[in-house]
């Protein structure tokens, strides 16, 4: 079979998942605006599953269609896209200051929700009974979230919420609209994404966890880019960072329990050891900033470079086993 077709399928279902899953975001928060919701948890928690929306798609349907490895490195392979190559472009562009108490108070959950996920694959298998116990984690966090969004509103990462839907101004009926639209089209883009990276995969002859990692993982990142980007440009340095939190919280424990569920699966030894220890280390790294000495934490343009430099070389790594260099 030509590759022709799968790898046309790949990138416009790309493309139309990245514009899907923005105008998923923009109805789903001005739709809760409208509902009543305080900024704060707007940001935490809609914000955070609109970002996180593809891969929660992508995942699924990739388990439920037989191919649970790759929900597995869409999963992990967005978390290290997020930290390493996300926050290293961002910082980059500008020093990233982190000013929220309540972004603080995920960074520790964070760590400990990632550490979860990893102490659960240790016997290289995703089952159930695992995947059932990160989605029970997954709803207490959320429970917290929805908490500490309504009893703390006054936050820097509020602020932020709240210049963004000022700045992107849509009626009751547009945000229900752009809501409903964007899901499906979210839905319908992931089917052609998945298929077209299944294919390319096959034809290469590599397994689709790598696919995972690597393509998969870095087009369902492309939304947290973007709104991250933005973010940073006009200052709001919570919003960009909240972002990624936001999202690695979604994948390690809904993405990856809603694939386990819906499909268990056997891990590969190197995703223990390359994939998820890298993603330790990064998430371990964004904590440290948070726990520095001082009053804000900031991420430099030199530990953004250093960040990118990572995220580089693992995916020349992964990139180099393809073509079977290493």
């Amino acid at each position: 079979m030509s590759l022709t077709m799968p790898a046309i399928a790949l990138i416009c279902g790309l493309i139309l998942l990245v514009w899907s899953a923005d105008r998923f975001i923009v109805g789903a928060a001005a739709t809760a605006r409208y509902a009543g919701m305080p900024p704060l948890l707007i940001g935490m928690v809609v914000i955070g599953f609109g970002t996180s929306a593809p891969e929660m798609v992508v995942s699924a349907i990739s388990a439920a269609q037989g191919n649970p490895g790759l929900a597995l490195g869409n999963a992990y392979g967005s978390n290290i896209a997020n930290i390493a190559l996300i926050l290293g472009l961002t910082a980059l562009i500008s020093p990233i200051t982190i000013k929220s108490g309540v972004l603080r108070k995920e960074l520790p959950i964070l760590l400990v929700a990632t550490l979860l996920g990893i102490f659960l694959l240790f016997d290289l298998y995703l089952g159930r009974a695992d995947a059932w116990i990160l989605l029970f984690v997954f709803a207490i966090i959320m429970g917290w979230s929805i908490w500490l969004g309504l009893r703390h509103r006054q936050d820097s990462l509020a602020s932020d919420v709240d210049h963004v839907l000022e700045d992107e101004p849509m009626s009751r009926r547009a945000a229900l609209i752009w809501l409903v639209v964007g899901m499906l089209l979210l839905v319908a883009s992931s089917r052609l994404l998945v298929w077209g990276a299944v294919e390319i995969a096959r034809g290469f002859g590599v397994s689709d966890l790598i696919i995972g990692l690597t393509v998969v993982a870095i087009g369902t990142s492309l939304p947290e880019l973007a709104s991250s980007i933005a973010a940073i440009r006009k200052g709001e340095h919570d919003l960009a960072i909240g972002n990624v939190i936001g999202s690695n919280l979604f994948n390690t424990l809904a993405v990856v329990g809603i694939a386990g569920a819906i499909a268990p699966l056997a891990i590969d030894p190197e995703v223990l050891y390359r994939d998820c220890l890298l993603m330790v280390l990064l998430t371990l790294a964004l904590f440290l900033v948070r726990a520095g000495s001082g009053g804000e934490k900031q991420i430099s343009r030199v530990e953004g470079l250093l960040l990118l430099t990572i995220y580089l070389g693992y995916t020349a790594y992964l990139v180099s086993k393809v073509f079977g260099l290493v």
